[in-house]
């Protein structure tokens, strides 16, 4: 597949849900979307949205079918949840499960050098901390059975739907309208749901891909593309704390393509409300500009890097 045939091929496809890993006796699942024929096919594990607390892989269902009906396996991730796992465990369920995917890719229909992440939401957010620290040791903690070899969890590719790239200024953002005159519902659910998973803004500062850039963290960066819908208040805002001029969007982008990396932003009419979810339903033509970002950068028939 290449960038110019993806959009346009259309592909049955095959889903099962496999255990890819496992903390006692609490097993974490994939749901697998893979492309029939013989591959091998670009892959995109797939990080959901939920504020590090809620959903879980049956959430982005409209977007994992239709990129596997464009020939790419989808990998829909569970991962433990910030409602009793803080970080870093996500992020270290998502860096084992590229890992993984790498191990099984002969299985999966891909190849270990066909491998990005795409994640919506807070699921965007730990999509592109996982890609931008992939052989951070704390993140790298859960080994691969006894006899794999030696793999990491560097990636081709991160495509973001309205990532939440700065948790301390969202969680500061929240605040702010709580503490204010006629505070709205939304701030609450997103407070709580922060506390619990960040446990401190030390934490929301570290685990932070817009900061890391900022601090001059010797980071990869993979090419990325990040999805925003106009009207968004929760992802495209203004940081307080922050001198520059534009929205978080703007400012990422920036910072991303001074250190050397290679970003699209694209902006697309679909507002959606505070504390609803967006309708995925709407999203088809920005899925199309997915799979060809997709296939622009993991064309089977390149060599890996």
């Amino acid at each position: 597949m290449d960038a110019k045939t993806a959009s346009a091929a259309t592909h049955e496809f095959d889903v099962e849900d496999v255990e890819y890993l496992r903390h006692g006796d609490k097993p974490l699942l994939a749901r697998i979307y893979k492309p029939r024929g013989e591959g091998p096919f670009p892959a995109l594990v797939e990080c959901h949205g939920g504020a590090w607390c809620l959903s879980d892989r049956h959430t982005e269902k409209i977007r994992h079918e239709f990129m596997a009906s464009r020939g790419i396996v989808s990998v829909a991730l569970d991962f433990r949840s910030g409602n009793e796992d803080p970080y870093p465990a996500s992020v270290q369920d998502i860096n084992y499960a590229v890992r993984w995917v790498k191990l099984n890719a002969r299985s999966l229909k891909t190849r270990p050098e066909l491998v990005g992440l795409s994640g919506q939401s807070s699921g965007g957010h730990l999509a592109m901390l996982v890609a931008m620290r992939p052989r951070d040791p704390r993140y790298g903690a859960i080994a691969l059975p006894a006899g794999a070899p030696a793999l990491d969890a560097t990636v081709r590719c991160v495509i973001m739907s309205w990532p939440v790239i700065n948790p301390l200024s969202r969680y500061r953002l929240a605040t702010r309208a709580r503490d204010g005159a006629n505070p709205p519902e939304w701030p609450k659910s997103i407070i709580a749901r922060q506390d619990s998973y960040w446990r401190s803004e030390a934490n929301m500062a570290e685990g932070n891909p817009m900061l890391a850039l900022e601090r001059g963290e010797k980071v990869l960066m993979p090419p990325a593309i990040w999805f925003q819908a106009h009207g968004d208040m929760m992802h495209d805002y203004k940081d307080g704390d922050s001198s520059f001029a534009g929205n978080e969007p703007q400012r990422f982008v920036a910072n991303y393509r001074k250190a050397g990396g290679e970003i699209d932003l694209v902006y697309f009419d679909g507002p959606r409300m505070a504390g609803h979810s967006p309708d995925l339903s709407a999203m088809g033509s920005n899925f199309e500009r997915m799979v060809a970002f997709a296939a622009q950068h993991m064309n089977a028939n390149q060599k890996a890097a």
